[in-house]
């Protein structure tokens, strides 16, 4: 998931009469590229403006207001005015828009480069700290990382050096810019004929394009999804599994062994062993021989799992070709965990979407966060002034139930345009985080999620898979987790957590989906709607655990290759040849020669080094969900507990703290190790583990 994309901007209105009003959040989403060039161009302008009075502030007159604050309220409308201009790479469908918005990321990460190297500001921080002002632990811990991100900037090396780093980070911003680019803009597409597509359901083969009486396959969710795990043709979903592992090309396997080379430099320059100790240093895990400890601690216990798991689909699959000496392929494994569901859970997915259409699961993943964490959503008109990116956008205000004030806004935009390269998955980008000035107004945060569900017709509403339930609620958590914050410090806000924590507040909210009492909430038939068949129900959550060996595994595979991009000695690595090798080491699979997924792995920029932390931030995850367990999924007292605890936490403490203090104990590893279906033996803490 491409979490959070706090950039932001603070729009000096004056210069253009004719832009789009802001909505109450401040964020303005521009309507031409034009506009768009100006919004940013002020924001840094303002920015620079910003700095420049922090430094002229006297040294002997310098304040935590006029010094630290100020540096955080810089950060925070800077953020508020430029990420409505780099949002709309990612989702706006005018390609001039998508240019100008890269443009201005680029720009921005060079300015982003050249502010963490800047001696005057760092100067006058410094200035600030040694002055030893009393401070609150909140304020004090600010203190602490701005220094340290100045330190993991190199400002404590020669001017020389720091100099050679900052040439190192540019190239590499730019290199990184080249690498999304290159997979948001990928077009791969396979054509098949209409008796390949025999055995997809009618409505689902009306849907798509046709080019020469050929069926125009893309890579998107709605389109390959349903062809891997429903298709009969086992050389159509080869054919469709191979496109999706060649997304990118060789060209962008290329800028990515380049990535990795300056990774690398920039990490020996600042005095690290390799890029992922570097990246890992602000994490829970702390360095990288942690990480490698957790994956080795975990691949065992997984593998019994897995194994199991394998057996299951190999039988099936050879029932059903009636080839005894048949092979599970990679392409296989959705298919056959289908029949698998089917034949011994009585569960169709397909039948189960009928009970899932989204306005049901909308309002029922609203009405339940509404009385869990005691807030309204309130749906907002379109500025008709300012229309948003698209007419699929809807804008909420979020609104606290007991004082009646707004606390935070999101849009949701929630299905594919794949025509307009939209971002390809599934995620949340913070927009603006919340912070209190220093006369008491709050600044409020905003969020948007991105997805890619399939889009409703005249004949059909949008039905959701149970999958793709679980990760609107999955992505619904990281919006909770920006907007019911209750950091004062713009730079702790919301998911401004350790990266490897930020997905178990997501994580643990997955559990809502597979719960009979809450599924009966909500899941309703789209026609008549009758409540979900207490029998398929039942089949759902008993087949929870099908397979999960087999896709821990799948998780494992892209941390550890992740990992071993980012430890390699010098930099220096065949990517596609690592890669293989260890897909046959950790899957139950063999590699397939002629692919380089790598290519088209988004997480190797923004999550570098740290894939880790999903399975990582997991273990967490399912034991905070243990007091929902026990104090009942629907409980609003549990759910204002977590809430105080943990969502309006963010980062004002570790994440390791704020998780002791949560349980009242320290961190277990059972719970994970139980919803994965593995047997536990012995008590296992957590902490212990990472």
């Amino acid at each position: 998931m491409k979490q959070c994309m706090s950039r932001g901007l603070a729009l000096v209105v004056v210069l253009l009469s004719a832009m789009p009003v802001m909505a109450a959040s401040g964020v303005v989403f521009p309507q031409t590229p034009e506009q768009a060039r100006i919004q940013f161009d002020a924001a840094m302008a303002r920015a620079d403006d910003r700095i420049q009075a922090i430094v002229d502030v006297p040294d002997d007159q310098r304040t935590y207001l006029n010094t630290i604050d100020a540096y955080d309220a810089m950060h925070a409308e800077l953020d508020r005015g430029v990420s409505g201009v780099l949002f709309m790479a990612y989702v706006h469908p005018d390609a001039g828009m998508r240019e100008i918005s890269q443009q201005a990321d680029q720009e921005y990460m060079s300015w982003m480069i050249d502010l963490g190297k800047r001696q005057d500001l760092f100067d006058a921080i410094d200035s600030y700290a040694r002055h030893g002002e009393q401070l609150d632990p909140v304020r004090e811990r600010l203190v602490r990382r701005i220094q340290r991100d100045y330190r993991r900037a190199g400002m404590d090396m020669e001017p020389a050096r720091r100099e050679e780093l900052k040439a190192v980070q540019k190239e590499l911003a730019e290199l990184e810019s080249t690498f999304d680019r290159s997979i948001s803009a990928d077009e791969t597409i396979v054509f098949a004929t209409r008796e390949e597509l025999d055995g997809m359901p009618e409505d689902w083969i009306a849907s798509l394009n046709q080019v020469g009486g050929l069926y125009a396959l893309g890579m998107d969710y709605p389109t390959i999804i349903p062809i891997l795990d429903h298709s009969p043709n086992a050389k159509l979903r080869q054919e469709i599994w191979l496109a999706r592992k060649r997304r990118g090309g060789r060209a962008n396997v290329a800028v990515l062994e380049k990535i990795l080379l300056l990774r690398d430099l920039q990490a020996t320059l600042l005095g690290y062993d390799t890029a992922a100790d570097y990246e890992t240093e602000v994490r829970m895990a702390r360095d990288a021989e942690t990480v490698a400890m957790f994956y080795e601690r975990l691949r065992p216990l997984v593998r019994r799992k897995a194994e199991q798991d394998h057996a299951q689909l190999l039988a099936a699959k050879r029932r059903d070709t009636g080839d005894p000496e048949a092979q599970l392929d990679p392409w296989d494994f959705g298919y056959y965990m289908e029949r698998l569901r089917n034949e011994t859970y009585a569960v169709d997915s397909r039948a189960v979407q009928e009970y899932l259409p989204i306005d049901r699961v909308k309002d029922g993943l609203f009405s339940i966060t509404q009385s869990l964490y005691g807030i309204e959503y309130r749906r907002m008109e379109e500025p008709a002034d300012a229309p948003f990116w698209h007419e699929d956008v809807e804008w909420y205000q979020v609104v606290d139930a007991a004082s009646g004030d707004t606390i935070g806004e999101f849009y949701l935009d929630l299905y594919p345009r794949p025509e307009s390269n939209k971002y390809g998955h599934a995620a949340q980008w913070g927009l603006a985080p919340r912070r209190t000035n220093p006369d008491g107004s709050v600044d409020l945060p905003v969020a948007a999620l991105v997805c890619n569900f399939t889009k409703p017709t005249s004949e059909k509403p949008s039905l959701l898979t149970h999958d793709e339930t679980e990760t609107f609620f999955h992505e619904f958590g990281h919006c909770l987790h920006t907007t019911l914050t209750n950091s004062d410090v713009a730079m702790f806000a919301g998911t401004a957590v350790e990266r490897d924590f930020v997905e178990a507040p997501s994580q643990m909210f997955e559990h809502w989906v597979w719960d009979e009492d809450v599924l009966s909430t909500f899941a309703g038939h789209y026609e008549t709607g009758e409540p979900i068949p207490p029998d398929m129900l039942a089949g759902m959550i008993a087949a929870k655990d099908l397979c999960s060996g087999m896709m821990a595994e799948g998780q494992i595979f892209l941390g550890s290759t992740d990992q071993a991009y980012h430890v390699a000695d010098g930099g220096e690595i065949d990517t596609t040849q690592v890669g293989l090798d260890l897909y046959g080491d950790i899957t139950m699979f063999e590699p397939v020669e002629g692919t380089w997924f790598q290519g088209s792995f988004g997480h190797l920029t923004g999550y570098q080094a740290g894939y880790y932390g999903y399975m990582w931030s997991q273990v967490y995850a399912e034991d905070m969900f243990q007091r929902f367990e026990e104090l009942g999924m629907l409980n609003p007292e549990a759910g204002a507990y977590y809430r105080e605890k943990v969502l309006g936490v963010g980062g004002t403490r570790d994440s390791m703290d704020m998780v002791t203090d949560y349980l009242g104990r320290e961190p277990s590893m059972e719970p994970f190790l139980r919803n994965l279906g593995l047997e536990v033996e012995g008590s296992t803490q957590a902490s212990e583990q990472p």
